[in-house]
């Protein structure tokens, strides 16, 4: 697998992945990590039938896909979906390798740091990006590639005024 992105929606399939991330990565695979989506079929059904035949679709549960993660230069470049940092921080500690994030859609019900209009973050999220800054991750927000990219860590030090490792 060559993963091109990596990112975390809380939407997970929608208009904004299809329509211009996939393009904009040339991704052939899509791969939807997430434990309640894996465990409901009709949730993955329904991913399967929203996305293009000619992408193929891996939906996973987090310890599963990060266990059996090879990394695989030149083979189809692959989209990772995650629906929470949480997950993302999960994966990372089971052995999935990230060097960078996008942020595209978060809308946490006890919203602490507002980053955008899509990403609302509640303190656990921020806590779980503060904990991959600092492991070197770099995090940008941006709903789709046309967009100027913000930078997480800016984000972050000036909603909360501390600064991140």
């Amino acid at each position: 697998m060559n993963v091109v992105l990596v990112r975390v929606d809380n939407r997970l399939v929608h208009g904004q992945i299809i329509e211009a991330w996939i393009p904009f990565t040339k991704a052939a695979c899509l791969a939807v990590i997430d434990d309640e989506v894996a465990d409901d079929l009709f949730r993955t059904t329904v991913i399967r039938m929203a996305v293009p035949r000619e992408i193929e679709v891996i939906v996973s549960r987090v310890e599963d896909f990060a266990g059996q993660y090879l990394p695989r230069p030149g083979k189809e470049p692959t989209i990772v979906l995650f629906s929470s940092i949480d997950d993302v921080k999960r994966a990372r500690a089971c052995g999935f390798p990230i060097e960078k994030l996008n942020i595209g859609n978060i809308y946490a019900d006890e919203c602490q740091v507002k980053c955008s209009p899509c990403v609302l973050l509640s303190g656990q999220d921020v806590e779980a990006l503060r904990a991959l800054l600092s492991a070197g991750v770099q995090i940008d927000i941006r709903r789709v590639p046309g967009d100027k990219p913000l930078d997480a860590r800016d984000l972050i030090e000036g909603a909360t005024g501390e600064s991140v490792p």
